[in-house]
């Protein structure tokens, strides 16, 4: 592992947050185990969507409702 010696000080919040935005997509999703909660809170969602498909949103419409400012 290399060490750059980044002084996080002198970065802008916005430097920081694409910072933060590389280290994350440079994991793998093996790297970022899942608690046994978590893990069982996963199926009893996917559980809920196989018994009514039609029940859920799409990501998308998520994301665009939050954009608009609704609720």
């Amino acid at each position: 592992m290399t060490d750059p010696r980044i002084d996080i000080s002198q970065l802008s919040a916005d430097e920081r947050l694409a910072l933060i935005e590389k280290l994350w997509d440079s994991l793998e999703e093996s790297d970022v185990p899942l608690t046994p909660m978590q893990s069982q809170e996963l199926d009893r969602r996917e559980a809920l969507h196989r018994g009514d498909p039609g029940q859920g949103r799409s990501w998308r419409d998520v994301l665009d409702e939050i954009g608009r400012g609704n609720s």
